[in-house]
């Protein structure tokens, strides 16, 4: 659907510009799945018409989407992050999709607290097995048909039971039966992310960039397909032949498949019509791809070539024992045919020894004791056991996945811990239990399943997508009233977690209105809070604040702060121009986009020249706490310029350079270091122009990439 909607979108930006060619009945549609030069022949001799309805069910989604979240996330952003300091999110957010899929997480979290273990005791009974000559004995542990007990007491009357006058174990039965373990589905999108969390500890959204890159770098077929089923014209044969010069598996390509035919995938999967199952495309090494595109062609690949292997073939033993009229059992197993499993990294089988015993053979046990064990809760939701859940409640689409977990994580909801188990935070747990308090349809995955139900009439031309629209947003704009109404009910919840804004941060910059100090919240999103005032300031996010020597701005008397990017620049901010600027037509003003005139850290004053940036408008400014390793930073993009390294200090001049309009600037340096031939340790001069600073300069960016050194050319300046 999502490429029907790409594909009227184009058309109602390309029609227009076409003249009378323009016309819609002149449009038509190439479909591919791979971009190897013959499918891309074949879509274009197999031209389709656009399908309307499945792009007006894409922009009916979307619109939904957008505005049921915005409406949401910021009522309970502005709300909660107005209370409470220790959040650590700098948005608060909800989506339809994004948070039932936090629910999935949350809900199996609250089954893990609620759990309670209970002992329970189990029969352990050791025999010695004979593995014949040249072998040593080995031991083994019989399965109590029983299984368990929850009662000690109970457990030793069967102990005593089983060990009463020594009598021997007595074999009752052995059978064997050959059982196949079968071959996997071929893959798709969210089997492929299941997968490269599970195998590779690579997460979905990560994942699904990955195989983006691959997909437009030629080496797989497309990545977004919910279709688990080669479709009957797939032509499994060229694509297996492709790799049978591969260096790693090709020799298991010419000898077990080519040599021997392919194995007929397996026909449970679904065929929804929209792209067939990932596959590769052409050849590629480790030292092609490298890191982790290689790991995911390498698992596409040989998922692939499993789903046309044979199965796995092993015969399972079963010995049954008794004894004093207790049950026991030995299992084991024997590889008969690895099948898939040769080609497949997570599928080895490994054989489990049984010696060869007849009906009445006697065994004597090595020792028989009991053991205690405890219930043991549910484990975290993983990110495949959650892709599971989401794929099963019909929450989002195979594209869209990999963005709601992503985002859970990235707004700090849950957080991924070993294994790629995913933990709810108490920021996840606050909200979803805050719900489920006023409105629990909000996070239930029934609402959007209903929403998806609705939206595939209208891909299938059932319903108008205005009549879907309306009758979805009229039901939570109901539901968002009743949430703005009732909101205290969650945060009752909030207040017995978080910590308010009063008591929260450290003392840091004064005031300008009460003169009092106010408090640096440094949990995400990072701000001033004015305790006296009651009033919070944003800062930039992504970087220190500290304070800047108490320096105030002039035109509100708020003491300035300084903003330090890793690596990068460090800015003078004033927190009320930051939020409230000064002069119209700006937003967010740091002193290095305030146009006043008299201020020594305003861009009037510490601006230097225009950005030599391409398309870039910005000015390069000085940055005054930078030394002894002086620079110049752009105050749009991250351009840097570096310069007189060492020196004592540097000062923007009042006077501009006659030649190029650049502001001079003032150098000191040290006597003992100075590169002034005359020995001299002042000069100002125009960094362009002059020689000496030229030479004393250098481009890079703030991500420290050296762009190029700066270069002679005539120029003007004094020393002294």
């Amino acid at each position: 659907r999502e490429g029907e909607n790409i594909c009227f979108e184009v058309m109602q930006n390309a029609l227009p510009a076409m003249g009378n060619s323009g016309k819609r009945q002149n449009v038509l549609r190439a479909k591919f799945s791979s971009l190897a030069p013959p499918d891309i022949w074949k879509a274009m001799e197999n031209l389709g018409v656009p399908n309307e309805d499945e792009s007006l069910a894409v922009d009916a989604r979307q619109e939904l989407d957008l505005k049921v979240g915005v409406a949401f996330t910021r009522f309970q952003t502005r709300f909660f992050q107005g209370k409470y300091g220790d959040l650590d999110s700098a948005l608060v957010s909800y989506g339809p999709c994004q948070t039932p899929t936090l629910q999935f997480c949350v809900k199996r979290y609250d089954d893990i607290q609620t759990f309670q273990p209970e002992t329970f005791y189990r029969l352990d009974v050791v025999v010695s097995l004979k593995r014949g000559e040249g072998a040593s004995d080995s031991e083994a542990s019989l399965e109590w048909e029983r299984q368990r007990v929850f009662d000690m007491q109970v457990a030793a009357v069967f102990r005593d039971i089983v060990s009463s006058g020594g009598a021997p174990l007595v074999v009752e039965d052995v059978s064997s039966a050959r059982e196949k373990r079968v071959k996997p589905r071929p893959l798709n999108t969210v089997e492929l992310l299941k997968a490269a969390s599970t195998s590779l500890g690579m997460g979905p959204h990560h994942a699904m960039q990955v195989a983006e890159r691959l997909y437009l770098s030629g080496y797989i077929t497309y990545p977004r397909t919910e279709t688990s089923k080669y479709p009957d014209n797939f032509d499994l044969n060229s694509v297996v032949k492709t790799q049978s010069s591969h260096p790693i598996w090709g020799s298991f390509v010419r000898s077990e498949l080519l040599a021997n035919g392919l194995s007929k995938p397996r026909t449970d999967g679904t065929d929804v019509g929209d792209h067939p199952p990932i596959t590769p495309v052409k050849i590629a090494t480790e030292s092609e791809l490298g890191g982790d595109g290689w790991r995911v062609y390498e698992l596409v690949t040989r998922n692939f070539l499993a789903s046309v292997s044979p199965d796995c073939v092993f015969v399972k033993k079963k010995v049954k024992l008794t004894v004093n009229g207790e049950k026991f059992s030995l299992s084991g197993r024997k590889l008969e045919s690895p099948g898939f499993t040769a080609v497949l990294k997570s599928g080895e089988m490994q054989d489990i020894y049984v010696p060869d015993l007849q009906k009445g053979d006697r065994l004597a046990p090595v020792r028989i004791s009991i053991t205690n064990h405890k219930t043991s809760p549910p484990s975290l939701l993983s990110e495949s056991d959650l892709l599971s859940l989401m794929e099963r409640h019909g929450i989002g689409t195979d594209a869209s996945m990999p963005s709601h977990i992503n985002n859970i994580c990235e707004r700090n909801f849950v957080q991924v811990i070993a294994g790629r188990k995913l933990e709810p935070t108490r920021l996840g747990v606050a909200l979803v239990h805050g719900f489920y308090t006023v409105d629990p349809e909000l996070v239930l995955p029934t609402v959007r399943s209903t929403i998806e139900q609705q939206v595939d009439l209208i891909a299938k031309g059932k319903v108008e997508k205005d009549l879907v629209l309306a009758h979805s947003l009229k039901m939570f704009r109901d539901k968002f009233v009743f949430f703005r109404d009732n909101v205290s009910r969650m945060d009752s919840l909030f207040e017995s977690t978080f910590t308010t804004l009063a008591q929260t941060g450290s003392s840091l910059s004064r005031c300008g209105k009460c003169r009092r100090y106010m408090a640096y919240i440094d949990k995400r999103p990072v701000r001033l809070y004015c305790r006296h005032c009651s009033e919070t300031y944003a800062m930039p996010q992504g970087g220190a604040i500290k304070q800047y020597k108490e320096f105030k701005c002039p035109l509100d008397d708020f003491e300035l702060v300084l903003f330090s990017q890793k690596g990068g620049k460090t800015i003078p901010i004033c927190p009320l121009c930051y939020n409230q600027p000064p002069f119209a037509g700006s937003t967010k003003t740091t002193c290095w986009d305030c146009a006043h005139p008299s201020c020594k850290h305003a861009v009037a004053q510490q601006g230097v020249l225009g950005c030599p940036s391409e398309h870039c408008d910005g000015t390069l400014c000085l940055d005054l706490v930078s030394g002894p390793n002086w620079k110049l930073d752009c105050n749009v993009c991250n351009f840097q310029l570096k310069c007189f390294q060492k020196a004592h200090k540097v000062q923007v001049s009042s006077e501009g350079c006659d030649e190029c309009g650049a502001k001079m600037l003032q150098v000191n340096f040290h006597k003992a270091s100075t590169p002034l031939k005359d020995g001299s340790t002042d000069r100002e001069a125009c960094i362009v122009c002059d020689p000496i600073f030229n030479e004393l300069a250098e481009y890079s960016f703030a991500k420290g990439k050296i762009h190029r050194s700066g270069g002679g050319g005539r120029g003007r300046g004094r020393g002294r």
